[in-house]
């Protein structure tokens, strides 16, 4: 993990806030997208590449707790999108609006150079959420862009565990 305190690496922290803020901007706008044609689910699918983004930059920098919210919105995303049911649909989207205010604070601390877990989000109440979402999704094989070879059950299977092994360690110290 890299001190966000260092003088050293100030210049790259900032281009990663930059970035991500300008990638947070783009998720809220798809959100707005959907939530004004909540027929296409596409953009849910859409929400899951646009996080993957932060998601990747943000473990290569050693900050996992941010990487793990952001890859379990990309799940979200991912099998959102797969859902048959629309309010359900509705219901992941209206779940990854709040993933985005909860980067949003998180990204800020980092720019401050602050502890990421400092903020007043009731992160027990939003874990709950999670919690009731991802047992909504087991049945939902996709989780990522990838259509490979395996087959569907281990798939569903395989997504669903990670999803909730990342509820199971959210809001806990890393």
């Amino acid at each position: 993990m890299i001190d966000l305190n260092d003088p050293d690496m100030k210049e790259i922290i900032i281009e990663f806030c930059d970035e991500s803020d300008a990638l947070l901007e783009e998720l809220r706008d798809i959100l707005d997208d959907f939530e004004d044609d909540p027929e296409n689910s596409i953009l849910l699918e859409k929400y899951g590449q646009t996080v993957d983004r932060i998601m990747g930059a943000a473990k290569t920098m050693g900050l996992e707790d941010l990487g793990h919210l952001c890859q379990m919105g990309k799940i979200i995303g991912y099998k959102g999108s797969q859902a048959e049911n629309k309010a359900l649909q509705e219901l992941s989207g209206g779940v990854l609006y709040d993933l985005c205010d909860l980067l949003e604070v998180i990204l800020g601390n980092i720019r401050e150079g602050k502890d990421q877990k400092e903020h007043d989000f009731n992160l027990e109440a939003f874990k709950g959420r999670l919690e009731w979402l991802a047992g909504k999704f087991k049945h939902i094989e996709r989780a990522s862009c990838d259509i490979g070879e395996e087959p569907k059950a281990k798939k569903a299977t395989k997504t669903t565990a990670e999803l909730d092994r990342l509820i199971s360690q959210f809001g806990k110290a890393s």
